[in-house]
């Protein structure tokens, strides 16, 4: 697949490695200049762009920046990305650690329905809850019994067929999070948070979440 990545941090750059690897054709921007991703550049194969220019005719995007950066995003940044195209989002707010306050959330929208919004497009929330160095070092082949499961929230059909393909060729086992509005099930602070759950044990998590954002992961009052 034709794939661009918004964002070249931790997990940005981590999925530029693995799918270069896997045989992607991928373009990597950030928010600077492409010549400063000249170093990621030359050991995985990706091109680096503009971020303006990472979603075009792509077969799909990835979304991997602070959750405060979202707004200063060029209009229509997604837009130019192939039919049919689905949007990852690999957020999550931190407000006291890095954000600061977004009155939304606060309020009670889910954090990938805000990105949804701001971005004016669809997207699934995956990989927002996996420690980078795991989703670098960690992949299992299918049906191994310490494999590792992410939840995939978003709207179902073929674009989520797509991005549970793409999970799973990565080494990890896909999990229905149901729909974007559902997706504060595996926000921070919820039971799959941070875990590296078998597909049983983050079902059950997921299920057991409550839509309640705890004292640790809202802004300070």
């Amino acid at each position: 697949m034709k794939i661009g990545i918004i964002g070249a941090g931790d997990i940005g750059g981590t999925l530029t490695r693995r799918l270069t690897a896997l045989g992607h054709d991928v373009r990597v921007s950030n928010s600077r200049s492409p010549e400063t991703l000249a170093e990621l550049s030359t050991e995985t194969g990706a091109t680096a762009v503009w971020a303006k220019d990472a979603a075009a005719d792509a077969d799909l995007v990835i979304l991997s920046i602070p959750q405060k950066n979202v707004p200063d995003l060029a209009d229509g940044i997604v837009d130019a990305r192939k039919d049919g195209a689905p949007v990852i989002e690999t957020n999550n707010y931190y407000p006291q650690q890095r954000d600061g306050a977004i009155d939304a959330i606060e309020n009670g929208t889910a954090e990938s329905v805000w990105v949804s919004e701001q971005i004016g497009a669809p997207v699934y929330k995956v990989f927002n809850g996996i420690w980078w160095k795991h989703l670098l070092n960690s992949a299992k082949p299918a049906g191994s019994a310490d494999r590792i499961a992410l939840p995939v929230a978003g709207e179902d059909g073929p674009q989520k067929n797509v991005v549970f393909e793409l999970v799973d060729e990565l080494g990890f086992d896909p999990v229905d999070g149901g729909s974007l509005a559902q997706s504060w099930r595996q926000q921070p602070g919820t039971p799959v948070y941070g875990k590296d759950f078998g597909r049983d044990d983050a079902e059950k998590a997921l299920a057991e979440a409550t839509e309640e954002r705890t004292a640790e992961w809202r802004a300070a009052s």
